[in-house]
């Protein structure tokens, strides 16, 4: 159990990357806290060392979902036995449990406790969040336990104690945190209040949804109480300065903009993550791209009056045959933003004036993607890629040789984010004009086309319309973000992926007349980037090309089950009714 944990004062990288002294915690599991909580600079390095549990930057974070390729659902894919969709994260919630405890019997000042204290309440009910969003009702334990006896012997609490606690340790945490730090603090990067109350309007929103309460999954009485939450994050959000971005491309990018809640600090050479490594084209990064948009999602964007390609009343309106010739056409300008296909304009690396390509025998072998037998050559990269790759948060200055040097901020949380959960929980409860008032600022702010009637491209009159709508719109706005799963799991939609394949696009070049052009005058003329995406034709392939596969997500997933060692260690833990066991995880 014994870590050595090397921390940079001011939170090690994590916070920020100027302080030089270095502390050493040599045992976090049984440090001495006469030490520890005595000691401002200790303390903060003991709470620097839980942060990690918010992630940071994951290109594969919705290969879940059909926004990127791989059928990650195959038949038994989760089973009580293995860890495969598990959270069970005790360990980090006794280190929480310790510093509430103890920080009030050091001899720090009040302010600083309190801030720890607020820090460590919101993180207890972060964590225990995510278990209930996976299992249902967990031990909610409060006080710190044995190490070696971390939740034994200790029954289950109800789904409906879960939330009732978790809500009273953020309002416990609001009540103690800073309203607000600003970006030019060095305490940038913690916990502050308006992280904390974003959050709990998203945890009400979560207890209202469909998962917990199937039954009614509408009309219950929990989407009062989460409108009221979320109105109210909206509002005291936008009043301390939070606002949407003004160019899309620019939320991460630009750091500690006015769109973010809460970001994980990163600072190279201290911390960096692997965002460019994992979303590039395979000739620009360190080995090949292994999270790749699917032709499905490309499909899903609007075009730029806010209406999907198919629609006939869209001003952009196009047949399949046409669409997939044309595709890159007329978009929402989140498509140019996020994707990047055959043909575009793409200065990855500093490369001013390059296009990417993904034609079989003329782009780069570990960037292509097709099957053309006139190329000479088969594609390593059937099963992997798609024809197209993520530029979305892509630092695109970063050479190849630099590609794992991405220390662009995680943004963990936005304030678009904040304004979709309240239009979701305004239409559910019939406020479905404050619902389309969010909508219409979020599609102004990605540049769509307002239309006669000033409505975006959204057309929603009724609930169930709107509901649609939103849920359409956090695809797009979220996309790569991991949001999308946990969506259509929230909302009872998993019907939407089970059963689906997924595919690619593969580009061959032609001549003016539509014959297919001689490969070396292609190669020529990709050399030269004067291959532009309409000198090419295009055809649908199914990922992955080696055989057919569909994803399986059963009804019980909406609720996955306790791992089998986890019950074996502790009787009196009950297993889920989807999965065999007693327990009902839902609020009903």
């Amino acid at each position: 159990m014994k870590r050595n944990i090397y921390i940079i004062l001011c939170f090690i990288g994590v916070f920020a990357s100027s302080c030089k002294k270095v502390l050493d915690i040599e045992d976090i599991d049984n440090y001495d806290p006469q030490q520890v909580w005595n000691d401002p600079n200790l303390a903060n390095a003991y709470m620097a060392n839980i942060y990690p549990m918010f992630g940071n930057w994951n290109p594969g974070a919705d290969s879940d979902s059909e926004q990127l390729i791989g059928i990650n659902f195959y038949p038994d894919r989760v089973t009580i036995s293995n860890g495969e969709f598990k959270s069970w994260n005790y360990s980090n919630i006794r280190l929480i449990n310790q510093a509430i405890r103890d920080v009030n019997a050091g001899a720090l000042d009040q302010a600083t406790k309190d801030g720890i204290t607020g820090q460590a309440l919101f993180m207890r009910a972060y964590a225990y969040f995510w278990m209930v969003v996976y299992h249902g009702g967990v031990p909610y334990i409060t006080v710190p336990q044995d190490r070696y006896e971390d939740d034994l012997y200790v029954a289950r609490n109800s789904t409906a104690e879960c939330f009732d606690l978790i809500i009273r340790d953020l309002d416990e945490a609001i009540a103690k945190l800073p309203e607000r730090i600003a970006t030019s603090s060095t305490d940038y990067g913690k916990i502050d209040a308006s992280f904390a109350l974003a959050f709990k309007a998203k945890v009400l929103l979560y207890k209202a949804s469909p998962q917990f309460n199937p039954a009614n999954p509408w009309n219950n009485s929990y989407w009062e109480a989460a409108y009221q939450e979320n109105k109210k994050a909206f509002n005291d959000l936008q009043a301390r300065g939070y606002r949407l971005t003004e160019d899309y491309a620019n939320i991460a990018l630009v750091e500690k903009g006015p769109e973010v809640i809460f970001a994980v600090v990163n600072s190279y050479p201290n911390k960096v993550a692997s965002w460019d490594y994992g979303v590039r084209p395979g000739s620009e990064s360190r080995g090949p791209a292994y999270a790749c948009p699917t032709w499905e999602f490309i499909k899903e964007f609007p075009m730029k009056d806010g209406k999907l390609y198919n629609d006939p009343t869209s001003a952009y309106y196009k047949t399949e045959a046409a669409f997939l010739q044309q595709y890159w056409e007329d978009r929402d300008p989140r498509f140019d933003k996020s994707i990047v296909w055959n043909g575009k304009p793409y200065a990855v690396s500093g490369k001013t004036g390059k296009r990417q390509y993904t034609s079989l025998g003329i782009a780069h072998e570990l960037d292509d993607f097709g099957v053309n037998p006139k190329a000479g050559v088969n594609s390593t990269n059937l099963n992997r890629y798609s024809g197209f790759f993520i530029e979305k948060n892509s630092l695109l200055k970063l050479t190849q040789a630099e590609v794992q040097q991405y220390d662009v901020d995680f943004v963990l949380m936005r304030f678009a984010e904040v304004m979709l959960n309240y239009a979701e929980a305004a239409n559910e409860t019939g406020r479905i004009g404050e619902a389309m008032d969010i909508l219409k600022q979020i599609r102004q702010r990605a540049g769509i086309e307002a239309g006669g009637d000033s409505n975006y491209g959204i057309k929603a009159i009724t609930r169930d319309q709107m509901r649609e709508a939103i849920l359409a719109e956090r695809n797009i706005e979220f996309c790569f973000e991991g949001h999308r799963f946990w969506d259509l799991r929230r909302l009872r939609m998993l019907n939407r992926l089970d059963g689906t394949t997924k595919h690619g696009v593969e580009a061959i070049a032609i001549n003016d007349d539509g014959s297919e052009m001689a490969m070396g005058q292609a190669r020529a003329l990709a050399d030269k980037y004067e291959l532009m995406e309409n000198n090419f034709k295009y055809s649908i392939l199914q990922i992955p090309l080696s055989g057919v596969k569909v994803n399986s997500l059963p009804e019980s997933y909406y609720f996955f089950p306790i791992q089998e060692s986890v019950i074996d260690k502790n009787p009196k833990i009950e297993q889920n009714n989807n999965w065999g066991g007693t327990f009902n995880p839902t609020l009903e």
